[in-house]
């Protein structure tokens, strides 16, 4: 009896300590398996820079391409043309006028104030608008990065465009050959603006003379160019800057083309910054932003779609969309107080309001922001995309806009027209607070280092002409 008890008692000892070892051997299997789970499932998700990159990659985005080397007597040229008075009608406005250094190449104002103002020679928020002249209807653009050979428009609504078969310009057939891309192109125009830089008839200019620019006929681009070369060449200081930028074109066949090609190798040689943070990440350091600013990009390039428009290496598909902009300011054409933005050019209504899809480094320093300067801040032109019907219904002018005179031209009755015809599968949808913060911190990565420094080093202490410079 006692030994068959024993034998029971070793038996089941012998069962549990299999059912024991059994049950450690499933934990342990078990676990292993949990760990083999989790390390794959940590393999298979991707790190943030790796989703990124994959992001830029599928969207072929990379490094800027800065556009070929400029000649640096052309760009010597540039430079003094691009300050100097001289070439607008009154002699009291400059390109710098609206794109000045000082002001991140634009001129912190929603709509311009060109010729004759109050105080010849006042920047920005120190301009006042002179009596009986226009505000300038669009707000002046940033230039920068403008010498990359992917440019093929310039204007916000592409009146000065590449094609395969030449330039479109407001100039048609009077555009003179030899302009090498849209950047010269688009210098040509400014000069033959009566609100930009000509003047009107019987103005006097700064220097007392009768400006006679401002006499010539609307239509007579080519007149007023050479009227202008006529002016420059009378210069000795523009003789020889000439001669030395151009040395194998005789002086009598020296056109405003001339001119204008050389601002437009200034431009590209001066204000063309390829090495911000967000330059740097697209050259390979991934530790070049911080984390915000990588959520913000993934934002940018991921589900808030802003990358469908500001798109590529430009940060613009150079393309035009109506996103529902407040329709302010003086309006151009036939239509204003409104503006039809490309409309204008195509004739096609489906293309009212639409405005070109503006590039974005540097743009932390560039407001206001959209084509006629609605919004001050990067946080308020984000939200808008966002909710543009409400943003519209909503708007305030004297929350975002400086210039009183602006303010008033604000009407909710003026939007029905532009709100009817929104780009909503353009927009990013609902956006939260943290979504614009993170974007916010994304944009301000695509600033150059010591910006201002930079651009304050492109000004020059004096013109041939001998008139100030802008203060």
């Amino acid at each position: 009896m006692v030994f068959k008890l024993c034998r029971s008692l070793a038996s089941w000892r012998g069962t549990a300590k299999r059912c024991c070892l059994a049950v450690i051997a499933v934990v342990l299997v078990a676990g292993q398996a949990a760990e083999s789970q989790a390390a794959g499932k940590s393999k298979r998700r991707p790190t943030v820079d790796q989703q990124l990159r994959r992001l830029l990659q599928r969207q072929d985005v990379g490094p800027l391409d800065p556009g070929p080397a400029q000649d640096p007597a052309q760009v010597a040229l540039g430079q003094a043309l691009f300050f100097d008075w001289e070439l607008s009608g009154n002699r009291d406005t400059a390109c710098a006028t609206c794109h000045h250094p000082t002001l991140a190449t634009g001129d912190a104002l929603s709509v311009p104030i060109g010729t004759a103002a109050v105080v010849a020679g006042a920047l920005g928020p120190n301009r006042q608008i002179g009596d009986g002249r226009n505000f300038v209807p669009r707000n002046a653009p940033e230039i920068f990065n403008r010498g990359s050979g992917e440019w093929t428009s310039q204007f916000w609504d592409s009146r000065v465009l590449k094609t395969d078969s030449g330039f479109v310009s407001p100039a048609g057939g009077n555009l003179p050959p030899g302009l090498p891309n849209v950047l010269a192109v688009q210098a040509m125009f400014p000069v033959t603006s009566r609100d930009e830089m000509r003047g009107n008839a019987g103005d006097v200019g700064f220097t007392g003379e009768v400006n006679e620019i401002a006499l010539i006929d609307d239509a007579d681009l080519p007149a007023m160019w050479d009227a202008l070369m006529a002016r420059l060449l009378a210069i000795p200081g523009y003789q020889d800057l000439f001669s030395a930028a151009y040395p194998g074109v005789d002086p009598q066949d020296l056109g405003f083309e001339h001119a204008a090609k050389a601002i437009g190798a200034f431009e590209a040689e001066a204000y063309t910054f390829s090495d911000s943070p967000w330059d740097r990440y697209l050259n390979g350091d991934n530790r070049a932003l911080t984390a915000a600013q990588k959520r913000g990009a993934l934002l940018f390039y991921g589900r808030a779609n802003c990358s469908r428009c500001h798109a590529g290496s430009l940060m613009t598909d150079q393309q035009h969309y109506n996103i529902g902009v407040p329709q302010l300011g003086p309006g151009k054409g036939a239509e204003a107080p409104l503006d039809h933005g490309r409309g204008r050019e195509t004739g096609l209504r489906r293309d009212y309001f639409r405005f070109r899809t503006p590039p974005l480094r540097n743009c932390e320093v560039t407001g206001p922001y959209t084509h006629n300067g609605a919004y001050r801040d990067l946080q308020s032109v984000i939200r808008h995309h966002s909710f543009p019907l409400i943003s519209v219904i909503l708007y305030n002018p004297a929350e975002h806009l400086d210039q009183l005179e602006i303010q008033s031209t604000y009407s909710l009755w003026n939007q029905i027209e532009m709100l009817s015809n929104i780009d909503y599968r353009k927009l990013p949808g609902y956006l939260s607070n943290r979504d614009v913060r993170d974007l916010v911190s994304f944009l301000q990565s695509l600033t150059a280092p010591n910006l201002q420094e930079r651009l304050n080093a492109t000004i020059p202490d004096s013109v041939p002409s001998g008139l100030p410079l802008d203060q």
